[in-house]
């Protein structure tokens, strides 16, 4: 299924997302008050951003409520020190290019009654950018320059209070998805590394799913919340690959031939699938409420391990541009989240959290699309109510810490180059939220 290419392009801007997030590619930027606590916020879950943490929270919320913001991240480009097959064994430094982000979100609900809510969400649960400085020439141009991997969630959501202990929420979800993703064709011609094409590769897809999560309030200064969403299986079909500076040098390995020769000319186009299996998720949190003052723990489960492989079936396949077969084989991982607000005063709230997510990459077959690490997240934030209106200011430094891997396979000369690589990363990254909300 396919969208116009007008509203295709709109996602592309407004979506685009970073590596910068959750540990894998997961982004939990769906709202600024959330944000400000470390995202510890399924039991909390009282403003309209509850649809994406903990659905059964709307019940919370009177009236209709409008809430629409904007992520700003900035991610520092990563820089890696090592070797790569490209390199063979001489140690070389390449920094990523740095990368600005938006990543919007809105929410609307409705209390028709005490006992029922519902309401829609729009949000980006998953993303990923990586983009390195020189396509022709970078030492992982053979395995990827560039990779955009950008999703954006339609969530319908009700909310039934069943007693005056336990709200059920549930909803679906529709995803529509966009990767793009660029390299070069690179052969072992005996004489170093020679550029034979350039790769362009852009499709898009959709998925659907389904998410469910349950209020419990035993006392009035204790919440618990639970809060889970299915895996998607996003589907892309017949994207578009282009092959552009097409070699036209006769090369030994190729019998003396061109690859512009094989390929009938300096460019080539034919079409690409695959499919994207991205985790179900689950959170667990406890809320303690003491007058002003809220503190919340949040424990988030990402169930990784069906994230097996990433494989690339290319039409008119031959073998200077191959099907490809990927292992990822990532784990299952469980990030830790606390954070408070402290309500100054009716109108004026203070917030801090911290967050801890584990990187779900094993080192076997973390590769430079995204070369994950273990992060520690810094939050603070403010909120402010003026009437109708609230206004939620976050910000959240990351700090991804250096990781080390040695997964680089060299292939023997007259052919492609291996892949992997034996380095050290490191990188960080800087994002800043606001959201604006209005109860009618």
């Amino acid at each position: 299924m396919r969208i116009g290419k007008v509203s295709a392009i709109l996602v592309v801007l407004m979506f685009a997302a970073t590596s910068a997030m959750a540990g894998g590619f997961r982004l939990p930027e769906a709202g600024a008050k959330a944000m400000g606590m470390g995202f510890a916020f399924t039991a909390q879950a009282d403003d309209p951003s509850a649809i994406y943490f903990n659905p059964a929270g709307i019940i919370q919320l009177e009236g209709q409520n409008l809430k629409f913001g904007v992520t700003y991240v900035k991610e520092n480009g990563g820089t890696f020190t090592g070797t790569t097959p490209i390199t063979v064994s001489t140690s070389v430094t390449e920094t990523q290019k740095d990368l600005d982000f938006f990543v919007p979100n809105l929410f609307w609900t409705r209390q028709a009654s005490p006992d029922f809510a519902y309401g829609v969400g729009i949000f980006a649960p998953f993303g990923l950018g990586q983009e390195y400085e020189n396509r022709a020439a970078s030492i992982f141009r053979s395995q990827i320059t560039k990779i955009d991997l950008m999703t954006l969630v339609v969530n319908p959501t009700v909310a039934w209070r069943v007693n005056e202990v336990f709200t059920l929420g549930v909803g679906i979800d529709f995803m529509y998805g966009k990767a793009t993703l660029e390299k070069a064709g690179v052969l072992n011609a005996g004489v170093g590394p020679l550029n034979i094409f350039q790769l362009d590769l852009d499709g898009d897809g959709t998925a659907w799913g389904y998410n469910f999560g349950a209020l419990i309030e035993p006392t009035k200064s204790v919440q618990i919340g639970i809060a889970y969403r299915s895996p998607f299986r996003l589907k892309i079909k017949d994207g578009d690959v282009d092959l552009f500076n097409i070699s036209t040098v006769p090369l030994p390995p190729l019998g003396g031939a061109s690859p512009a020769q094989i390929f009938g000319g300096t460019t080539f186009s034919t079409k690409g699938s695959t499919t994207i299996n991205m985790p179900a998720t689950l959170d667990l949190g406890v809320a303690y409420i003491l007058d002003r003052l809220t503190l919340e723990v949040d424990a988030s489960w990402t169930f990784w391990s069906s994230y097996k492989e990433l494989n690339i079936d290319i039409k008119n396949n031959t073998a200077l541009l191959p099907d490809s077969q990927s292992a990822k084989n990532w784990n299952d991982v469980v990030g830790i989240y606390v954070g408070g607000e402290y309500r100054v005063t009716d109108p004026l709230a203070l917030r801090l959290g911290f967050r801890y997510d584990p990187t779900p990459v094993p080192a076997e077959t973390m590769g430079p699309e995204l070369p994950d690490a273990d992060k520690l997240y810094y939050c603070a934030g403010l909120g402010y109510k003026l009437s109708n209106w609230t206004f939620d200011l976050a910000y959240m430094y990351v700090d991804k810490k250096d990781r080390t891997v040695d997964n680089q396979i060299d292939l023997p000369p007259g052919g492609p180059y291996g892949t992997g690589f034996n380095g050290t990363w490191t990188g960080d990254a800087h994002l800043v939220a606001l959201d604006i909300g209005y109860k009618f």
